[in-house]
């Protein structure tokens, strides 16, 4: 026998399904990640057609099948607009999606990660910190919820002052996340970092993010230009610990 339940959660992606319905993937705090399909939300005059999108978090009414949930109602507390309008942001927020949808699990307690994607969102709104830093932030506090990553920073050849953003990251409850910025410099030893961390620790084929990269490159934007002059600040901060292999084992 069905039931009726509601949960807390945030869409991760949206699907066309059969002619008028769509099928979500979402994160929720009391079930983890879960599949939801919405009959008939395509259709122009659906109630469900505003709350059937990314990004899009607060209470699910869902039917519980045996199978599967169904979408019944949604009270929505926020839909995120604003980076739906912004072509870089949505992009930025779809690849912490992708991020979030790799890395979490049905029935599992994904709250952590939930917290994170939410606070990640908000700051991508905000536009008080710099997005490649809300990036960076977000790439290396999901790896370490997940466990994917070591967080022994002292091993690496980086300043004073970007081992201790990465120690506060690692360490910072959600909420203290996205209240700091950093220096160019460190900025850039930041980069570095993930940047091997990405290719040593994160596993998955994301999208979104290669979309970021050719529309940053295309349109010549200011983003881009910056995220290699960062580059190129922290580049050799790595170099001499790769090179003894410190980052590979």
């Amino acid at each position: 026998m069905g039931q009726t339940v509601t949960l807390i959660g945030l869409v991760l992606a949206a699907y066309p399904f059969g002619d008028y319905d769509k099928r979500l993937v979402m994160l929720t705090r009391e079930r983890g990640k879960v599949t939801v399909f919405a009959k008939g939300a395509r259709r122009p005059n659906s109630s469900l057609l505003a709350v059937v999108k990314p990004f899009v978090f607060g209470e699910f009414i869902l039917y519980e099948g045996r199978s599967a949930f169904n979408l019944m109602q949604a009270r929505i507390s926020r839909y995120f607009e604003e980076l739906s309008q912004d072509m870089e942001a949505a992009c930025y927020g779809c690849y912490f999606c992708e991020i979030a949808e790799y890395y979490t699990r049905e029935a599992n307690d994904e709250v952590q990660m939930l917290k994170l994607l939410y606070q990640s969102l908000r700051a991508l709104s905000t536009k008080s910190i710099p997005r490649p830093l809300v990036r960076y932030i977000y790439e290396l506090k999901a790896l370490v919820i997940n466990g994917v990553c070591p967080v022994d920073f002292e091993k690496l050849e980086i300043s004073p002052s970007a081992l201790y953003t990465l120690q506060y990251i690692a360490t910072s409850s959600m909420e203290r996340l996205y209240t700091f910025t950093v220096s160019r410099e460190v900025l850039g030893e930041i980069q570095a970092v993930m940047n091997r961390y990405r290719q040593l620790y994160m596993e998955g084929q994301y999208k979104s993010l290669e979309v970021l990269k050719v529309l940053s490159q295309s349109s010549g934007a200011e983003l881009w230009q910056e995220e290699q002059e960062n580059a190129l600040a922290g580049k050799n901060v790595l170099k001499k610990k790769e090179k003894d292999g410190i980052l590979n084992g």
